[in-house]
C-alpha cells in the first residue's frame, strides 16, 4: 500500500517540488497552504507523515503539531527556514519527530522521509516473542505501540515510546545520551544530543507523578538515563 503524506507549506513552489518528488517515488501526497487547512486534513485522514513548515497563516506548525500530538502519534517532521537551534528543540518540545532547515536537498527530505517510515514500521512487528511488556506499574503493549500506566492509558509520541521501549526492555542498564541517539534515532541522524534531552524531559511530564523525583526513568550524572522502578 502507498504511504500517504501531508505537505504543509504556504510557498506553492516547495509544496510542489516536494509533492513531484515524492510522487516519483510511489507515495500519496496530499498538500495544504496554511494552518487550519492542516489541522483539518490531519483530523480527517491518517498519515504516515506529515512535512510541516513553521511559519504558517491562520495557525503556526507548531500550534498545529501540539493539536495532531492530542489526537495522533502519526510522525511530524517540521520544516523551518531558521537555522536557530532553539527553534529546532522547540520544534522536538511540541511533539515533533524530526526537523529539517530550509533550504533543503529535496534528497536529503526523501532520505528522513524513508529513514522515520522505516523506524516507525519496525517498530510494529518486533518484540514478536513479548508483545506486551509488563514492568511493575507500567504496561507496553509493543503492537499497538500504546502503554499503560495503572491500567491508564497515556499518549506517546513514536519516539517517546521507542525511547521508553528500549530502556524497560533492559532496566538497570545505563544508556549515554549518543547510544540513545544512535539507538532510537538511527545513525544517519544529523541532529545532536540534546534531541535526547528534550525527548527524556516530555516523556517524564507524560510519566511521571513528579518529573523532578522520576520514578520509572532516571539519570545517572555524567554518564545517561536508565529505567528503574523505586
Amino acid at each position: 500500500m502507498a504511504k500517504k503524506v501531508l505537505v504543509v507549506d504556504d510557498e506553492k513552489l516547495i509544496v510542489k517540488g516536494i509533492r513531484f518528488s515524492l510522487e516519483q517515488d510511489g507515495m500519496e501526497v496530499d498538500c495544504a497552504y496554511d494552518g487550519e487547512e492542516a489541522l483539518k486534513m490531519a483530523t480527517e485522514n491518517a498519515y504516515d507523515m506529515i512535512l510541516l513548515d513553521i511559519m504558517l497563516p491562520k495557525m503556526d506548525g507548531f500550534e498545529v503539531c501540539q493539536q495532531i500530538r492530542e489526537f495522533s502519534n502519526m510522525p511530524i517532521v517540521m520544516l523551518t527556514a531558521k537555522g536557530d537551534d532553539m527553534d529546532k528543540i522547540l520544534g522536538l518540545e511540541y511533539g515533533a519527530d524530526d526537523y529539517i532547515t530550509k533550504p533543503f536537498n529535496i534528497l536529503e527530505v526523501k532520505a528522513r522521509i524513508k529513514a522515520i517510515m522505516r523506524r516507525t514500521a519496525a517498530g510494529q512487528p518486533k518484540q514478536e516473542d513479548s508483545k506486551v511488556i509488563e514492568a511493575g506499574d507500567l504496561r507496553l503493549d509493543c503492537e499497538s505501540r500504546r502503554l499503560f500506566i495503572l491500567g491508564k492509558e497515556i499518549n506517546l509520541t513514536a519516539k517517546e515510546f521507542d525511547l521508553l521501549e528500549l530502556l524497560v526492555n533492559n532496566p538497570g542498564k545505563v544508556y549515554g545520551r549518543e547510544n540513545l541517539l544512535n539507538l532510537v534515532w538511527g545513525y544517519e541522524y544529523p541532529g545532536d544530543v540534546r534531541t535526547v534531552d528534550v525527548h527524556v524531559r516530555r516523556l517524564r511530564e507524560k510519566i511521571e507523578s513528579n518529573p523532578s523525583e522520576p520514578k520509572y526513568v532516571h539519570t545517572k550524572w555524567g554518564v545517561g538515563y536508565y529505567y528503574s522502578q523505586n
